[in-house]
C-alpha cells in the first residue's frame, strides 16, 4: 500500500471512529454520566488515594515532554535514531497535539464538571449543573473530552502501533488512567470516551507521519 492509500485509509478510519465516539458519548450523556458520578459519590470512592495516584503521570509526562524531545534533538546529532527513540519522538510529539485538539474542544464544548474541583466550577453533584456550554470559555466548563485520557491514549497508541509487544503495557495504563479519573469523579464517562478517542485518532495520525509501521524486528 502505497503513501496516499494508507492515508486514505486512515481517513476513513479516523471518520468511522469519529462517528463512532459520538454516539458512544451521546449514550453516556444520555444514561451514564449522571448515575456513574452519583454512584461514585456516594460510596466515597475519592478517598481511596491509590485512585489519585493513577491520575498523576499524564500530566508529569507532559510537564517533561520539552526536556525529552530537547535531549533526543542533541542525540539526533550524534547519529540516526533507533526504533524506540523514534517512537519517543512520535510519541511526544503525539501526547503535545492531543492536548492541543483537547483544549481546543472543551472551549468549543464546554462541560460542566462531575465535582467542584476548579475555579468554584459548577457541577453535577454540588450544583445539579449538567450540560454543555459551547464557546463559554474557563477552566470551570472543561471537562469535555479528559485531557488525561487524550494525553494516555495519544502515547498508547503510537506504542501500540510501533510495538506490538507491548500492546498489553499500553492496555493496562489506559484502563490505569480511566478508573482513576473515574474513580476521582474528576470526569463523567463520556469524558473519558471522547479523551480517549481524540488521542487515539492524534496517535495514529501522528505515527503515520512520523516513521514506517511496525515491522517483524518490533515483534
Amino acid at each position: 500500500m502505497d503513501t496516499t492509500q494508507s492515508v486514505q485509509l486512515l481517513l476513513r478510519k479516523s471518520l468511522v471512529a469519529a462517528t463512532t465516539c459520538s454516539v458512544l458519548v451521546l449514550v453516556c450523556y444520555l444514561f451514564v454520566d449522571r448515575p456513574v458520578a452519583f454512584w461514585v459519590y456516594n460510596h466515597g470512592l475519592s478517598e481511596h488515594v491509590f485512585l489519585k495516584w493513577l491520575t498523576y503521570p499524564p500530566p508529569i509526562l507532559q510537564t517533561w515532554t520539552p526536556v525529552i524531545l530537547t535531549a533526543l534533538v542533541v542525540r539526533r546529532a550524534c547519529g540516526p535514531f533507533c526504533d524506540w527513540e523514534q517512537t519517543v519522538v512520535a510519541a511526544c510529539v503525539s501526547l503535545i497535539l492531543a492536548d492541543q485538539f483537547r483544549e481546543s474542544l472543551s472551549y468549543a464544548f464546554g462541560r460542566d464538571w462531575p465535582e467542584t474541583w476548579i475555579e468554584n466550577n459548577p457541577s453535577l453533584i454540588r450544583d445539579g449543573a449538567y450540560g454543555f456550554h459551547p464557546f463559554r470559555g474557563g477552566e470551570e466548563f472543561g471537562s469535555f473530552p479528559s485531557g488525561h485520557a487524550a494525553r494516555t491514549l495519544a502515547v498508547a497508541t503510537v506504542v501500540w502501533i510501533r510495538f506490538p509487544r507491548w500492546r498489553w503495557a499500553c492496555t493496562l495504563a489506559s484502563i490505569a488512567i480511566a478508573a482513576g479519573l473515574l474513580g476521582m469523579n474528576y470526569h463523567f464517562v463520556g469524558d473519558v470516551v471522547a479523551g480517549g478517542f481524540v488521542g487515539a485518532i492524534v496517535g495514529a495520525w501522528t505515527a503515520e507521519f512520523t516513521g514506517p509501521r511496525s515491522t517483524p524486528d518490533h515483534q
